[in-house]
């Protein structure tokens, strides 16, 4: 028996919901936009009527207004979006418990048994999609497939508000003429890659030997094939399941470039404090920290190196991130983004070979952080801070906070 896959997305999310709640911009072309003074001033979605403009996710504010005069500009509220989220999947849950999110407005729904309750998977897209629209006035697009790579297609071909299903038996006819570009996973790199071996569509890449495919690609090629050819297998995860973290990061574009150490020092410390307290949320430490650069004209480097013990200090974090940046960066150009990363993690309480010397003061200091944190909670984020965050105020952002909106990894 095969599969039944729903792929829901929710049409223009961001600029749905804005919508929503101030009708007076309802009938203008709308886009949600991140803020031009701290340099995250792109598109990140628009409405229908913006979108007849070509205004498109990811341009900049002045691209977007050169295309829509009339654009209106509105800043997101994510935590409005995470409510209706939210609630969206309550509406799912009526019908599986097998949900699993790819991003704040999509969600794989395996339906394979629901079936014999609510009906076909076309007939329980359409009631899924009638209750979105009806309860919380938004609408999205579903795509029913046998897998989650075709579901995925399925939503993606026919917006907004529309039900797609692509089956064993038309799938060739429906899929294999789109670009390549257009499957999850194909970006720009790859798809140029596949047009210089000259595949450009979605069925010639099906119809590639996979060897071949392997020569070019790698190992992503033979899973690029299993993909197009419709042998894609993975599960929708349970509600409930919680992936393994394998690491704990934070990455910020900064208002200004960063032309000094001390403007790196500063950062440093504002992404270490974010990933310290992350991984004290979740009971973890980790030993190996990653740091990335990209520099002002978008040249992107990354580095890692290895503490001599698992920590779970903002303390140590950024030390180490300035001992990695300082061998690795010679001031030939500024800096536009800085991230750090901790990874090789293992939970808080598992063993580990103490020393005579140093292990007491780690402990203080990590009693020490754990105190900030319940402050923090308690008094806010910017209630207690490092002295040497105070120098440049434009520098001290608060990543715990401002961004919790990631997509997730297809690959559990």
């Amino acid at each position: 028996m095969n599969r039944v896959i729903l792929h829901s997305d929710l049409n223009n999310f961001y600029a749905s919901v804005e919508c929503l709640y101030n009708p007076k911009i309802r009938t203008h072309p709308v886009a949600v936009c991140g803020s031009q003074s701290t340099r995250h001033g792109i598109v990140l979605a628009k409405n229908q009527i913006a979108k007849k403009f070509g205004v498109k996710a990811g341009d900049s504010i002045w691209e977007a207004r050169s295309k829509c005069p009339g654009l209106v500009v509105v800043r997101p509220n994510y935590m409005q979006y995470l409510r209706f989220s939210m609630m969206v999947r309550k509406i799912y849950e009526n019908y599986t418990n097998l949900i699993e999110a790819f991003g704040i407005d999509e969600n794989w729904l395996d339906v394979t048994e629901s079936t014999r309750l609510f009906g076909s998977g076309e007939k329980i897209a359409d009631e899924i999609r009638r209750k979105i629209k009806y309860e919380l006035g938004i609408t999205a697009s579903v795509g029913v497939s046998f897998n989650k790579v075709f579901a995925k297609l399925g939503s993606d071909l026919r917006k907004p508000d529309f039900t797609t299903v692509i089956s064993p038996e038309n799938y060739r006819e429906m899929v294999w003429g789109l670009p390549a570009s257009d499957m999850i996973y194909v970006g720009p790199s790859t798809r140029r890659k596949l047009a210089d071996i000259g595949i450009t569509t979605i069925g010639e890449l099906a119809c590639a030997p996979p060897g071949f495919l392997e020569r070019h690609l790698g190992q992503w090629g033979r899973t690029l094939w299993i993909f197009a050819n419709g042998y894609d297998e993975t599960p929708v995860t349970r509600l409930d399941f919680q992936p393994c973290i394998k690491g704990v990061g934070n990455s910020l574009t900064t208002p200004r470039d960063l032309c000094t150490n001390e403007d790196v020092k500063i950062l440093a410390y504002v992404l270490a404090e974010s990933v310290a307290e992350r991984l004290r949320r979740h009971h973890l430490k980790g030993r190996t920290v990653q740091i990335c650069i990209r520099s002002s004209d978008l040249a992107f480097i990354e580095r890692q190196g290895k503490l001599p013990h698992y920590t779970c200090t903002s303390s140590e974090i950024a030390e180490k991130a300035l001992e990695i940046f300082a061998c690795s960066w010679n001031w030939s150009k500024s800096i536009r983004m800085l991230g750090i990363r901790v990874t090789d993690v293992v939970m808080g309480n598992e063993c580990e070979q103490l020393s005579f010397f140093d292990d007491e003061k780690r402990l203080r200091r990590e009693r020490l952080e754990t105190s900030i944190d319940r402050i923090r909670s308690r008094f806010g984020h910017y209630s207690i801070q490092r002295a040497v965050l105070l120098k440049s105020p434009e520098l001290n952002a608060n990543p715990v906070e401002e961004n919790v909106i990631h997509p997730v990894s297809y690959f559990r």
